[in-house]
């Protein structure tokens, strides 16, 4: 099988290696290969919610979480205070060690030619795909082929009334695929991001900002990853925050900022705002966080998470110095807007294949998303599916993974604004935990080819010790003796009588390890396991344990959305026979055509009585 990938981003990278790797033959063109895998915002992996995401690739057999673990700078766990169904891993990355190692994997695969060329035009033959057209006329013939162009679709960047018709960072754009994504029948839409200024390290007064440390033991992305072995010194990140009179400068010069002149009618996204928005829809806040991060190991430029902006750059000057330790800044970039095409994701299925047009893919930010994990997620699902046989190499649902929950609202529910992944769109994140992805995914990623075997083994051999010590640790009797001296140092309350360990353990202030001394997992486990996958082990033992009730009450309502999901609904039913429905439902329905009844619920604007008309008219067809 012939695949072609348009676009060398996150979603593209991950699309061409997971289609390689099954066995296709791939050709990944990209504007420039200079771009691969570029960060044209924050240089940083993972954070709340995508975090899982990551997680989630690599258990499946993507190739994110191991390029952020071989080149961060720093390292976090975020939400630590909360529950572990919303910790989420977040790291600084060196930008160009990240895009350097993320090419040289492309180009030590074998079944993958990078070829730098504008693909133009999308050729069909009998409502599939037959191959694309580049820039200087040629033909290149294909089977299928997954278009990942990112923020690159009729680009143009914007601050106060200067205006560039480039890509990010002053690429080159992509200016011919949008009008034959028209002539196929995608409805196009017109999205916004953008991105703060860069400053030079020596112009910043670091001793007027907090410090923000990277934690002291390394949790890596890879499951495969051992912490010991990617342990390195760490670059701090710092902390400032805006002031009334950066504040009073943005409200005088808004009229100014391509935002607010009409210069800009794409639509932004809600969850990354610019400055100027936050000024205008969080008029009542006094000051608002900025973040300075580094951009690499060997580099100067600083990235100011928090200050991204529209404004013109003299204004843009003022802004920062406005800010505690900014007050002498020299800017090397400028801040500026973006705004590009992309389609509206509803035309796709949850393989994210065009309906109309087979063999036709389309993966990361061209469906409307943000984020580059956003994007490596659909780029996976994506190359798995095109080199699939049938299409249907891997399905996942939104009980499955965060991956599914981000697929089925893009192709459902579609969106009007760039997508972000939060911890809050998942109904089921007790059960979607990233320390879990692998027990989740990994079987899945091993059934569609993306699993070695030698990983698959030591999987089962993980999964194996869990279940195995969960069981121990339920039929183990302790005796008051045993157990009262380590209650009472943790301030617990001390036991009459005996009581089961796994009991004991579910008590908040109790872990896992208060009880080592009382017997662990047995020698023979532990010698098959290493060191950093034992200590994975003890971490499931003790949150399967500690959350054992309410786990259960979501597996079971897991299985109860997943009844639904297995209620399938005929591909050729006519909508508009059913009289029973209403004219809204009968044309939403007909132009989403969910393949269930769990996707027809959850199609915006369809009731419960519009579904159980449907169930009604389903079942007399069908018998």
């Amino acid at each position: 099988m012939k695949i072609i990938v348009i676009g060398g981003g996150h979603a593209g990278c991950e699309a061409a290696l997971a289609a390689a790797r099954i066995g296709a033959k791939v050709t990944l063109f990209a504007l420039s290969l200079d771009s691969i895998a570029l960060m044209p915002c924050n240089p940083c992996i993972g954070g709340s919610a995508k975090g899982h995401l990551v997680r989630e690739i690599d258990a499946l057999g993507g190739q994110m979480g191991k390029a952020i673990d071989a080149t961060f700078i720093q390292s976090r766990m975020l939400n630590t205070a909360k529950g572990p169904a919303v910790y989420s891993l977040r790291a600084q990355a060196d930008k160009k060690n990240y895009m350097t190692y993320m090419k040289q994997i492309l180009e030590n695969e074998p079944n993958i030619s990078l070829r730098e060329g504008e693909v133009v035009e999308i050729l069909t033959a009998n409502s599939k795909v037959s191959g694309v057209k580049i820039i200087s006329g040629e033909i290149v013939e294909c089977d299928a082929v997954i278009v990942c162009t990112g923020t690159y679709l009729n680009a143009r960047c914007l601050y106060g009334e200067t205006i560039t018709h480039t890509g990010p960072g002053g690429l080159k754009n992509a200016v011919g695929l949008s009008e034959s994504l028209k002539k196929l029948g995608f409805n196009l839409q017109r999205f916004k991001t953008g991105t703060p200024a860069r400053i030079h390290r020596r112009s910043i007064d670091f001793s007027k900002m907090a410090v923000q440390p990277g934690d002291e033991k390394i949790v890596p992305f890879s499951f495969e990853t051992d912490p010991a072995k990617i342990a390195r010194e760490q670059i701090p990140c710092h902390l400032t925050y805006t002031t009334p009179a950066t504040h009073d400068l943005i409200r005088e010069s808004l009229h100014r900022s391509a935002m607010y002149s009409g210069l800009i009618e794409a639509t932004g996204t809600r969850y990354c705002p610019s400055i100027e928005d936050k000024i205008v829809r969080f008029a009542d806040k006094e000051r608002h966080p900025v973040f300075i991060e580094p951009e690499g190991i060997n580099t100067q430029e600083m990235y100011a998470q928090g200050l991204s902006s529209a404004l013109p750059e003299d204004v843009q000057i003022q802004v920062y110095r406005s800010v505690p330790g900014l007050e002498n800044c020299e800017i090397m970039r400028v801040a500026y807007a973006i705004e590009y095409d992309c389609i509206d994701a509803t035309q796709l299925t949850l393989n994210l294949e065009a309906k109309h047009i087979g063999g036709l893919f389309f993966a990361g930010q061209i469906n409307g998303s943000s984020g580059y994990e956003e994007a490596a997620a659909q780029g996976l699902i994506a190359g798995i599916s095109a080199a699939s046989e049938n299409g249907k190499a891997i399905e996942l649902g939104r009980a499955d993974g965060y991956i599914g929950v981000l697929i089925d609202d893009l192709v459902t529910k579609g969106t009007r604004e760039p997508y972000r992944m939060m911890t809050s769109r998942a109904e089921y994140r007790l059960l979607l935990r990233q320390d879990n992805a692998d027990l989740r995914l990994t079987p899945k990623g091993y059934a569609a080819g993306l699993i070695p075997e030698q990983r698959h083994s030591q999987f089962q051999q993980k999964a194996a010790a869990i279940q195995a010590e969960i069981l121990r640790l339920q039929k183990t009797t302790v005796t008051p003796d045993e157990a009262n001296e380590i209650l009472m140092n943790k301030n617990s309350a001390p036991l009459k009588s005996g009581a089961k360990l796994a009991d004991l353990i579910k008590r908040p202030e109790i872990n896992y390890n208060d009880f080592n001394n009382l017997g662990a997992l047995p020698p023979e486990v532990e010698s098959q396991l290493d060191l950093f996958v034992l200590e994975a082990v003890q971490e499931q033992v003790e949150i399967q344990i500690k959350y054992e009730g309410y786990i259960k009450i979501q597996l079971e309502q897991a299985e109860a959305f997943r009844k639904m999901e297995k209620k399938l609904i005929p591909p050729d039913i006519e909508y508009e026979n059913i009289h029973g429905l209403r004219l809204e439902a009968r044309q939403k329905l007909a132009a989403l055509r969910p393949v269930n009844f769990g996707q027809a619920s959850r199609v915006t604007g369809i009731s419960p009585a519009d579904l159980s008309v449907l169930m009604v008219y389903v079942k007399q067809k069908t018998g």
